[in-house]
Order: structure tokens, then sequence, then C-alpha cells
């Protein structure tokens, strides 16, 4: 048993099976009242101010706070039990208000900008100097400069957002787990490859029922909607997924409204606009309108080719089924559009999914980063959260630790949907230029699982997800700045996707991926035959996709911007509404 409470102290080998939701209320309350006391030396310096007693002071207050809520809040999306969420949310609230009161703080604005005009701060190196700043903007745009009883509202407002945001989240696991089909007439699953069938199947032994199990998690939904030949089997996986957390039990709809009411009245009193300019005010696009413009101008440059797309897929229906085949469905599109696809290219996704075993692409991803890279990525003995994560350490050219990261990579019930990269600590150096002492970051994903004496085969498209993953971990991992909270993916946020973007990039190299892409029975690599296929696919409905991602913009942009519930009345069929545009 460590001697210092598991959430207590930052390290690298975490000692996930010693946190006990019992105790999470009582380590958080000792962090924040350290965390406190650390802030107070800010505020009543009796000394002159140096970056040392303001600004590291700073960052040093609550980097053992933020290591344990960080931990618990990722425990409780991969692993989550009763116990664990009603610890977390317990803990949230008073964490919520502690950060926001932060840049709320007279005194501690007063000190940093103190020792923001002293000769000290003008001399600052670059990484420091852009901390001071960033700090600064931070606290003026999080109402620094506002007057007590505002002050008040804003954290009363900052809490209650964390508060919903979270129940949101935690009802869409919950929808999502709760949902299942079994389905035991085999006719019905005509058209589905052998690969979703066969887990299918196994998902019902696990449950101990006959038949074939259905779930939302995206491995069981999407060979459904892609291969199943049955159209009301379609529509019913279809509607439950995107009715998840819509209606009944975990209903979010009100959840959504209270969300919005939130954030505009959270904008209004920091004098702005609409919630989209607060949040673009330090991104590329600056204000909602800039961001508009140019989500408008990409749909003026995709609307005709994927309207186009639209009619060129219907006219496929009507060619297989006859004129009088009615108009495309939501849950037709992806099963006709496959269907398309290996018409015009003779390219079936599954024939490439036997060469893509997950171990060996991890082996392969490993590999590419060591060509690229001089790093070296091996297994390590270190305890993760559950027993199908896996644990790595990454080693420069001396064989030096730079860090360590946990991999959980199949669905589980208590687990969130989505993949996702997240850093569990960022290492830290004294000075500017020393070594790091080493990172900790994960990468989660809910990939296509093994079945039988099979390995876990996933198709091209969970591969391009894991490199994605993987290239924010790098990002990571890789830091060398020596800010805590400008370290690792803590950049520009229009920048932080450039890393793994190119990471995915290269799941189309053929060099790439003759590193791992060989049949799990036969050893062979990827036909060249198929390989052309998969690539001259590559761009198939993409104006259609380009769209269905515009759509994402655009609604959110007018949710956030236009919309008054006042004038619009509920918000989901306003948004459907607007979604209209964009697709079936």
């Amino acid at each position: 048993m460590s001697a210092t409470p598991p959430l207590r102290e930052p390290r690298v080998d975490i000692p996930f099976s010693q946190i006990d939701p019992a105790d999470i209320e009582g380590e958080v309350d000792a962090l924040l009242a350290e965390a406190g006391a650390a802030l107070d030396a800010i505020r009543e310096l009796a000394e002159p101010p140096t970056y040392a007693n303001t600004m590291g002071a700073l960052e040093r207050a609550t980097e053992k706070l933020e290591f344990a809520v960080g931990l618990v809040g990722h425990l409780e999306s991969v692993v989550t039990t009763d116990a664990l969420r009603e610890a977390y949310d317990t803990i949230q609230p008073k964490v919520s208000a502690f950060y926001a009161v932060i840049p709320l703080d007279a005194k501690l604005y007063a000190a940093l900008q103190g020792f923001a005009e002293s000769a000290e701060a003008k001399a600052l190196d670059p990484e420091r100097a852009r901390l001071l700043a960033k700090t600064l903007d931070d606290f003026r745009r999080s109402g620094a400069e506002l007057g007590e009883a505002e002050k008040k509202r804003l954290t009363e407002l900052d809490v209650a957002l964390a508060q919903v945001t979270t129940k949101f989240s935690q009802n869409v696991v919950d929808a999502t787990a709760a949902w299942e089909l079994v389905i035991d007439d085999a006719s019905r699953l005509a058209g589905l490859p052998p690969s979703a069938v066969e887990a299918a199947r196994a998902r019902a032994e696990q449950k101990g029922v006959e038949g074939w199990r259905f779930t939302l998690q995206f491995p069981s939904m999407q060979p459904v909607l892609q291969y199943a030949d049955d159209a009301a089997l379609r529509e019913e996986v279809w509607r439950a997924y995107n009715l998840r957390a819509g209606e009944g039990e975990f209903d979010n709809s009100t959840r959504i409204a209270e969300i919005l009411r939130l954030r505009a009245e959270k904008a209004a009193l920091l004098g702005y606009a609409n919630f989209a300019d607060l949040v673009l005010e330090d991104r590329m696009a600056k204000t909602g309108t800039a961001a508009r413009a140019f989500v408008d101008d990409l749909c003026a440059r995709s609307e005709a080719a994927a309207t186009r797309e639209g009619e060129e897929l219907l006219a496929y229906r009507r060619e297989l089924e006859g004129a009088d085949a009615p108009e495309l469905s939501p849950w037709d599109v992806g099963y006709y559009a496959e269907k398309l696809r290996r018409a015009r290219y003779d390219f079936d996704e599954e024939a490439l999914r036997p060469y893509f075993a997950a171990d060996a692409v991890l082996e392969g991803m490993f590999e590419l980063v060591h060509r690229l890279y001089g790093i070296r990525v091996q297994s390590v003995e270190l305890e993760s959260w559950h027993p199908s994560a896996q644990v790595f350490e990454i080693l420069d050219e001396a064989g030096a630790r730079l860090g360590v990261f946990h991999a959980d990579l199949f669905p589980r019930e208590e687990k969130r949907g989505g993949a996702w990269m997240n850093a569990l600590l960022t290492g830290a150096a004294a000075q500017v230029g020393e070594r790091l002492t080493p990172h900790v970051g994960l990468i989660c994903g809910n990939i296509s699982e093994a079945v039988g004496d099979k390995p876990a085969l996933l198709t091209h498209r969970e591969v391009e997800t894991l490199f994605h993953e993987f290239g924010h971990l790098l990002h990571h991992l890789l830091t060398r700045v020596s800010v805590r909270s400008l370290a690792g993916t803590n950049v520009a946020w229009d920048f932080v996707e450039l890393p793994s973007q190119i990471m995915e990039n290269w799941c189309w190299e053929r060099e790439c991926l003759d590193l791992f892409a060989k049949h799990h029975e036969t050893g062979e690599t990827i036909p060249a035959e198929l390989f052309d296929k998969m690539k001259a696919a590559r761009t198939f409905r993409a104006a259609s996709a380009m769209m269905r991602q515009l759509t994402f913009a655009d609604v959110d942009l007018a949710l956030h911007m236009d919309y008054d519930a006042a004038r619009d009345g509920a918000v989901v069929p306003y948004a459907r509404d607007r979604m209209a545009r964009f697709a079936p």
C-alpha cells in the first residue's frame, strides 16, 4: 500500500486499484485546501512580485488538484460505477467553483499585473512570456474586470454548466448501455458480413441469451446500417442510435436548452454578443460571424456536388429496385452507398479486415514512429484501470523514458463511446532546456473486439482512428515545453488537430501499411489490386461527408448565435429543421 493516498501525488505508476470512491471527496477536499493556501500566498505577497512567486506559483498551485480531478473524471468515463459517479458528481461543483473564482480574484489579478510591469517580466524567455500574456488575457476574458455581483453570478453559471454538461454526458453513456436488440431469426441478418454476425453471436453468449445481440456501440451498430438487407432492422437501429438520451429516463432535451441558456447568459455577462464570439475570440476565426462565413463558403463549394451524389445514390437504388423505388431514408444511405461503392470500385471494406489485426496495427504504428522520430515504444508492467487496457512506455534514442501511456481500445457498457486521447500527467522541468520528467497519457477507443479464436480484426477506418489518436498522444508525450499549462496539446486550438491528421495520413501509404497490414492467417501483405481499389475509393461521396461535417458546424453556430427559445420553440425541432438542408 502506498504511503501517499493515490490521488494526492502525481506519479507515473498510478495505483488505480487503490482509488476507492469512498475516499475521493476527502482527498479532493484536502487538495482544494492545499491549492487554496498556495493561492493565498500569491494574494498576500510581502515581497516584490517575481516570476517564481506569481506565475510560477500559480502554475504549481493547482498541479496536484488537476491530476486528481482529471484522473477521477477519466475513470468515471471508462469504468464508471454508481459509487464512482456519485463521488465525481459530489466533487465537481466544489472544483468548478474553485477554478471559476481564480480569474475573478482581484488580489491575484493585481499580483499578476504587478509582475507584468517588472523588468523581469519584460525579459522573460518565450515560453514564460507567452504564459504571462495568455494568463492575463484569460483572466480578462473570464471576468477579472467585472463588478462583484457579476463575478458572483459568473461563478454560479460555471458551476451550473459543469453539472449539467456532466449529466448530459452520463445520460448518453447510460442510454447507450441500456439499449440492446436480440434477434432470433437468422434471415434478418442477411447482408451482414460474417465478422458482424460472429460478433453479434458472441455478444449474445456473453449475456447468456440465444440468438444475435446488437448494441449501439459503433462496431455493432455500423455494420447493420452499412450492410443489413432488412430495412426495418436498419431503421430500428438508426432510430435507437439517433434517439439516444432523447426520450424517456435519460432524456437530454431540456438539458440542451439549459446549456444554451447558461452559455448565452455567461457570454452576455462577459460583454460578448453571443457564446460563439466568446469562444472564438482567441482562435483564428475571432468571431462567430467570421466562422459562419467560412462554413457558408464551404457549403457553397460543396453543396452542388453533395446534391449530385445524393441523386446518383437514389438513381442507383432505382436501377436496382425499379423506377418506383422510394426516396432514400436516413437509414438507407449507408446501405446503398456501400452497394454503389462496390459496384463502382469493386471494393469491399470488409476485404481489408483480415489484414488489420489490432496487435499488429499497434506494432506497425510503433515501428513507424521509431523510423520517423527515433523513439521506441514497448510494453511495460504497470497497473491500468481495466484488464483489457495495455500500458506502454516511450523511450528516446538513448533509452531514457519520455513517457508512459495506457491504451484502452475496446467497448464496454460502463465506458463512453467514441475515441479520444487525454493527458494524465505532464512532466516538468525546473528550467527551460532541462529534460522533463516523464509524461503520462492515454488513448481510448471503441473498436472491433476479438471474436472466438480470431484476433481483433479492424476496419481501415478503425486503423485510421487509432493512428489519429496516437498522433494526439505523441503531441503530449514528446513535448519539451517546460511550462505545464502550455505543454503538449495545450496549444492554440486551431493547431491541435495537426499532429493527429499527419499520423492518420500514413494509413494510406503503401510503405507504412506494409509494416503491419498482413493477413492474420497467411502473413501476406495487402494485394496490390486491393490496395489500388482502396485508394481509388478514398474520396467516394466526399462531398456528402463534407456536408455532414458542415451540418455540425452550422447547427452549432446557429444554436449559440441565433437560437431563442421564446421565439424558436423547442431546441430539438429547431436543430432538426436547420439540418434539413444538409441531410436526408
